[in-house]
């Protein structure tokens, strides 16, 4: 070679060369990345304090996971954007309130009322609403709008019945679980345990079972799904009741973390958009795996800046994917 000839690989800039990586090992780009993130902090801020904020991270992730899952199941299936997804989650919080504060029942008690109520809300709106509208040929634009509106409805709803003020769940935020070095309270802790447990069930379910084939299938190609004689609207039913299940139990375990107020969901929705974009829109185990990452990504940003501007990180790693990679880690490209 010639001196001053350049090869292609030495004439590009790293962005375009992580760009391409990104195309060609998706996955394993972003774990790489992941890894050099989490090695640097080590470096700088210690290992302990890096495990410790990353367990954190996992409890709050575990939550956002839930989120993500049942909004992409959504989109995946009908090719709905749904913005009144974060409310599904407020509106859970609020059915555990009522259960666990005001009626003094158990959280177990609580979390499954919420669960249940959340699920039947979305089948509501599905019947009334979404339903009809689908009927009708409405555009994506129209979807949008309506879903915003349903959002505002929901959550100024929830305002007027039950009050602006923040309260919290009858649990206990004094007690600790000690785990290697690593402090966690009871309640983290016991949000993270079901929350990966129920992610592990969804996931077995979207694998292996009927159902879970059939919602794929319907993701994968709604028409062509029907033709083949799966009853589409009875699977779209199952997806409203599994993705309003899961929003109401991811409610019920950020309020138990934190506290409950009418702009919980709102507050966290583009965290969940974000999970959702990174995991591949319309990819539930893509989904899954972005939310627990992108919950620790969100608790390490906490070593370098103030806590308050944490979530702006799930904006930058929005932004950012969508820069590189808009199909997301795990997802393809495709038309909406």
């Amino acid at each position: 070679m010639e001196a001053g000839t350049l090869t292609a690989d030495e004439g590009r800039t790293p962005y375009e060369r992580l760009r391409e990586g990104m195309s060609e090992r998706p996955a394993a780009v972003a774990l790489g990345l992941l890894a050099v993130i989490a090695l640097a902090l080590i470096v700088s801020e210690g290992l302990h304090d890096v495990a410790q904020t990353g367990l954190f991270g996992l409890s709050n992730g575990a939550s956002y996971a839930l989120g993500a899952v049942g909004l992409t199941l959504v989109y995946g299936i009908l090719k709905l954007t749904n913005f009144a997804h974060g409310d599904f989650l407020t509106f859970g919080a609020y059915i555990a309130l009522l259960v666990n504060v005001t009626w003094e029942l158990p959280l177990a008690v609580a979390i499954l009322a919420a669960m249940v109520l959340t699920a039947l809300l979305g089948v509501v709106f599905e019947v009334l609403m979404w339903g009809p509208m689908r009927a009708r040929k409405a555009g994506v634009l129209q979807l949008i709008l309506m879903s915003i509106g349903l959002a505002l409805v929901i959550r100024n709803g929830i305002q007027f019945v039950a009050g602006s003020e923040v309260s919290v769940l009858d649990v206990d935020v004094t007690s600790n679980v000690e785990l290697l070095g690593l402090r966690i309270g009871e309640t983290e802790a016991l949000a993270l345990v079901i929350g990966v447990t129920v992610l592990l069930a969804v996931g077995l379910m979207l694998r292996y079972t009927l159902l879970g084939k059939r919602m794929r299938a319907l993701s994968d190609n709604l028409d062509l799904a029907e033709t083949s004689g799966i009853d589409t609207d009875r699977i779209v039913l199952y997806t409203w009741l599994f993705a309003g299940a899961l929003a109401g139990l991811a409610g019920v375990l950020l309020g138990a973390i934190s506290n409950v107020k009418p702009e919980l969901g709102f507050e966290l929705l583009l965290v969940i958009f974000a999970a959702v974009v990174l995991g591949g829109i319309g990819d539930a185990f893509g989904a899954l795996a972005a939310g627990l990452v992108l919950g620790v990504l969100i608790e390490w940003s906490t070593l370098l800046v103030d806590s308050k501007w944490k979530i702006a990180i799930g904006f930058i790693v929005l932004i950012l994917v969508l820069i590189i990679r808009p199909q997301g880690i795990f997802g393809r490209a495709r038309t909406v």
